[in-house]
């Protein structure tokens, strides 16, 4: 399978270096406008400043632009898509399905996901909802997604709570993250140790999550003893509005996207 990243920014750079490391030998076209020359050598892949030649040299079409930039795309391209060879992937929030298709003029392919950026270190959270799948391209959909995180297929209409939750998820957590390590730079560790610290703390709080399938609160639970530090310092928290802040944030943000 060929594989084209068009508008091969932050997003896009991380999908390409999360899927080149699962599949080395995949054929893999990027687009950017204003190419610096830094981006890493491959020899199965390609950089390009013309949509064009990604377009006639890929078979699946993963859209990274700007949501505002995705309808002028498939309309300016729609000539040279071909509905018995290519299959449009966008990663874009709120551009829907029936949008892509309608821009597009024809009976194209299409479908939907929202990764994030830690598809580089092959740990995204990706949503998908597949469209029209004429081509039968759903399971390979699901193993290239795969190659570079865990995978959640969604309804299109909670896309966009997807993206708050999956996508802006990643600024939510690493700002509690800066936090911690700020909080202990204050305490006495220097900011490498407090960072290392902190990072593997969070990690295996959520390999506890992920492979017990508790509920938060019940690992919280095994570590706040009466009259301990741990619940003291829970307490401080919530007493200055940790979790109402967070929940309000997550909330402010969805309504800003679905607006």
């Amino acid at each position: 399978m060929k594989i084209g990243i068009v508008g091969c920014g932050n997003l896009g750079m991380a999908i390409l270096e999360g899927i080149r490391k699962a599949h080395p030998d995949a054929t893999l076209i990027a687009s950017r406008r204003n190419w610096n020359g830094k981006q890493a050598n491959h020899p199965n892949t390609f950089y390009t400043e013309s949509n064009d030649e990604l377009i006639l040299k890929s078979e699946i079409l993963i859209i990274t632009l700007k949501p505002y930039n995705v309808i002028e795309f498939i309309q300016s391209h729609s000539s040279i898509l071909d509905p018995s060879r290519h299959t449009l992937v966008s990663a874009a929030s709120s551009i829907t399905l029936r949008e892509m298709q309608e821009a597009s003029g024809k009976q194209i392919d299409v479908s939907r996901i929202m990764p994030n950026t830690a598809s580089s270190v092959n740990e995204s959270m990706t949503a998908l909802t597949v469209g029209a799948d004429n081509l039968n391209r759903r399971g390979e959909l699901i193993r290239l997604l795969g190659s570079f995180g865990e995978i959640v297929e969604i309804d299109e209409a909670l896309m966009e709570s997807a993206t708050i939750l999956g996508a802006c998820g990643i600024a939510y957590v690493l700002r509690f993250m800066r936090a911690m390590i700020q909080g202990g730079v204050e305490v006495g560790f220097d900011v490498v140790t407090a960072t290392r610290i902190v990072s593997q703390t969070v990690k295996g709080a959520s390999e506890l999550i992920l492979q017990n399938g508790t509920h938060p609160e019940e690992e919280i639970d095994r570590v706040t003893t009466p009259k301990g530090c741990t619940i003291v310092g829970l307490n401080e928290m919530e007493h200055s509005g940790f979790s109402s802040a967070l929940i309000k944030g997550i909330v402010t943000s969805y309504e800003k996207i679905s607006k």
